[in-house]
């Protein structure tokens, strides 16, 4: 992953623009470790939005999500790739914007799979998907998809000090 081609500092009140390595070191540290729920937003076809909780990681300066096939996300995903991936990280709430691409590479699959496990999910790769005995219930059956984010912007509101405002932008 590439570090922010520009930044703006959002911050009305005065702090500092907020580095983008206060936000990567967080994803690398807490996922999948903490306990986290990020929400991936996707667009129906009639435009409307939808937003679903799932477990995401960050692998390598990537982050990376799975879906059941048969979900509204991965349909809309399907029609539209352009998403949005939200979470709360310790001191910083995170919005990253981009597209998602399905991802089929065994060595990539094989090594989320074992960054899955190291957390506490049993992930193995089955095809080119990953499986396992349990997932969410709304996943819907193994295997499931694994989605990586193409970032082209994020956007870091901190809610602990120093505090502070910015967007990151990327060029995918």
């Amino acid at each position: 992953m590439s570090e922010p081609t520009s930044t703006k500092n959002l911050d009305r009140s005065g702090s500092a623009e907020l580095p983008w390595s206060r936000a990567r070191d967080l994803l690398a540290t807490q996922t999948p470790k903490e306990n986290l729920t990020f929400f991936v937003g996707t667009v129906r076809p009639d435009g409307r939005p939808h937003a679903a909780g799932v477990g995401a990681i960050w692998v390598d300066g990537v982050l990376y999500f799975k879906s059941g096939p048969g979900t509204r996300r991965a349909r809309n995903l399907a029609a539209n790739p352009a998403c949005t991936v939200s979470v709360r990280l310790n001191g910083i709430d995170l919005t990253m914007e981009g597209e998602a691409r399905r991802v089929t590479d065994p060595a990539i699959l094989e090594r989320v799979a074992a960054v899955y496990r190291d957390g506490g999910w049993p992930a193995t790769v089955d095809g080119d998907a990953l499986t396992a005995p349990y997932s969410a219930p709304s996943a819907g059956p193994p295997p499931w998809p694994l989605y990586r984010l193409v970032l082209e912007r994020a956007i870091g509101v901190a809610s602990a000090e120093p505090y502070g405002a910015t967007r990151w932008d990327f060029t995918p």
